[in-house]
């Protein structure tokens, strides 16, 4: 499912929103930039399903056939190289697609770079400007994302925050003070336990902000040539789906090229019913007659091995 997911908002992606130019962010292995001045970065995070593990290396393979360029860059996040990307773009007149659910990115946003939110679970697209990000933030400057995010921590990412300090104190603070800076410069002003936190825990705010800060200067250049949409590598792609025996996804994507395909050009299903196959025309299945299976352990060559060992 990890995978088929991947393919099919990819696929999306480049018919129905038809963009120029396209490419994939990876994360690389290891630690960033980030675990450098706080090692707990991202500490707590659970280990990655099994699962997605498996499906992690068919991805580049099949990006690769897409004819999509993959971009990483050691010791820098996904994060920071889309970002970097972005408004590198930009700048050079584009307008920018940031295509993630991760809510970071909106610190990112602006005229003419957009969040591109993949609809999931039966929810819409969502796409993000500056407006939205506004709105759905309750703060005046886009940047102040970052702002909240260092105040009020992050626990996916593990990002302490002020202990304290949730969402709407966070935004509220902002539309007085305008920036962790300016709350630290300003703590005295403050009540109670709140002014005492902000106190003893300047420093830490200044940090996560740090952390939450995606950084638009990681080392690598926007390409306008090596980022254009080509065509897909039909065959290699064909290769890869009869493997993950992805079926649908072959017709969708390669038409009269999909795997599992009759001379007649029909869908081929394998039966148990002697030599007789179920065809299927405009994807709708047409049953047997209900029978006995003339297939048996009596009547098909077979050879049993008895598995003992991992090495077996």
């Amino acid at each position: 499912s990890a995978i088929t997911g991947f393919v099919r908002t990819l696929w999306d992606l480049m018919t129905n929103q038809k963009p120029t130019h396209i490419a994939v962010a990876f994360d690389p292995k290891g630690g960033t930039f980030r675990h450098e001045y706080y090692p707990e970065y991202k500490a707590n995070r659970d280990a990655q399903p099994e699962d997605i593990t498996i499906a992690m290396k068919y991805i580049p393979d099949i990006i690769e056939a897409f004819n999509i360029p993959v971009v990483m860059v050691p010791n820098y996040e996904a994060d920071d190289v889309i970002g970097t990307l972005a408004k590198q773009a930009e700048k050079e007149g584009y307008t920018v697609y940031m295509v993630t659910p991760d809510k970071d990115y909106a610190q990112l946003v602006s005229p003419n770079i957009y969040m591109y939110k993949p609809g999931r679970q039966g929810n819409e697209i969502e796409i993000l400007g500056e407006k939205e990000v506004l709105a759905n933030w309750e703060i005046s400057r886009v940047d102040q994302v970052i702002d909240v995010l260092g105040l009020q921590g992050d626990s996916v990412d593990n990002i302490p925050g002020v202990p304290g300090i949730g969402p709407k104190t966070a935004v509220a603070l902002l539309k007085e003070y305008g920036s962790v800076e300016n709350i630290i410069a300003n703590a005295e002003n403050l009540k109670g336990k709140q002014k005492e936190n902000v106190i003893n825990f300047a420093d830490q705010a200044l940090l996560s902000k740090r952390l939450a800060t995606i950084d638009i200067n990681s080392p690598i250049q926007f390409d306008a040539e090596k980022f254009t949409l080509d065509p897909i590598n039909k065959e290699k792609i064909k290769e890869i789906f009869l493997e993950l025996e992805f079926r649908t996804l072959a017709q969708q994507i390669l038409g009269s090229d999909s795997i599992g395909q009759s001379n007649s050009g029909k869908a081929v299903q394998q039966s148990l019913f002697g030599d007789e196959v179920i065809t299927t025309v405009s994807n709708t299945p047409t049953p047997p007659e209900y029978q006995i299976a003339k297939k048996n352990i009596e009547n098909t060559p077979h050879t049993y091995h008895l598995v003992q060992t991992d090495d077996e």
